[in-house]
Order: C-alpha cells, then structure tokens, then sequence
C-alpha cells in the first residue's frame, strides 16, 4: 500500500464472495452500498509466576475472534445469495472466501480484507411502504466468519 497523506474514502470498494469459478461458489451478483463490522478481538489470560520479582501479572495472548460482518446492497433478484443462505439453514455446509477491497479515486485496488470461512448468518429484508418515497429496496446480509486477514494491493 503506498502512503499518502490524506485518507482514502470509503465509498469505493467491490465485494467478492467465493470464488469467481461458477455457481454459488462464483462472484454472487450486484454491488454492494455497505460493509461495516470488520474487527478482530485478542483475548488474553493473566498469569503470575509465585516467584516472580514484580508483583503484577503478565498478559498472555491466547484466542482471538472476529466480528460478525454487514454488508448491504439493493435486491436485485440474483437468488444465489439466497441459495446460500437456504443451504446453511439446512445444515449443508458451505463457507465462502469473501474479499473486500478498497479502491482510490482512481478504482486502483489499495488494501484487502479476506475473511475466511464466511457462512451467512442473518438476513434482513427491506422496508416497503405503498406511499412511494422513491428509496432503493435494500436487503442486509450479516456474515461469520473465521478468521480476518489484512492483504496488501500486491497480494
């Protein structure tokens, strides 16, 4: 990533889910307008030899979690996201690989983030109102997963 002096915005970014290959494993349709939650937790234990000099404990990092993902996109009526959530409520499973990256002004990739193992987790519908207010139907997508990477633009 190179450095620059003022930040990068938030509003360009693509979102792969799976692979690019084919079916519910291939790019799942439409672009998305949000991707929010991305985190990563470090829990450590507090440990104290009896004979240490210092009387205070040391911290030791053990496991780590990583936050549940949003995401949120207008429907578009590609039902491959849907298939996928109908697949896990049945219990076959089906983590994908899922790749966000944010672009510069220029759409030039900048950095990635890879969350391994993502499986679908919550599913939300958008509001319908018959007054007509002109807005986009949106549906949210709450993701699992794994593990988080950080990736550079070279890898």
């Amino acid at each position: 990533m190179a450095t620059r002096t003022n930040p990068y915005g938030a509003f360009n970014f693509l979102v792969q889910l799976g692979n690019t290959s084919a079916g519910i494993e291939g790019d799942i349709g439409g672009g998305f307008s949000d991707f929010s939650g991305a985190g990563n937790e470090v829990k450590f234990s507090e440990y104290r030899n009896g004979n240490d000099q210092f009387n205070h404990v040391r911290k030791i990092a053990n496991t780590n979690t990583t936050d549940d993902i949003t995401l949120k996109r207008g429907i578009i009526g590609d039902l491959r996201l849907f298939q996928w959530i109908a697949d896990t409520r049945s219990g076959l499973y089906r983590p994908l690989t899922v790749i966000v990256t944010l672009n510069d002004e220029g759409h030039t990739s900048v950095c990635s983030w890879r969350l391994n193992f993502a499986q679908p987790k919550k599913w939300v519908g958008p509001t319908l109102q018959g007054k007509g207010g002109g807005e986009v139907a949106m549906e949210e997508l709450h993701l699992v997963a794994e593990s988080i990477d950080f990736l550079s633009a070279s890898s």
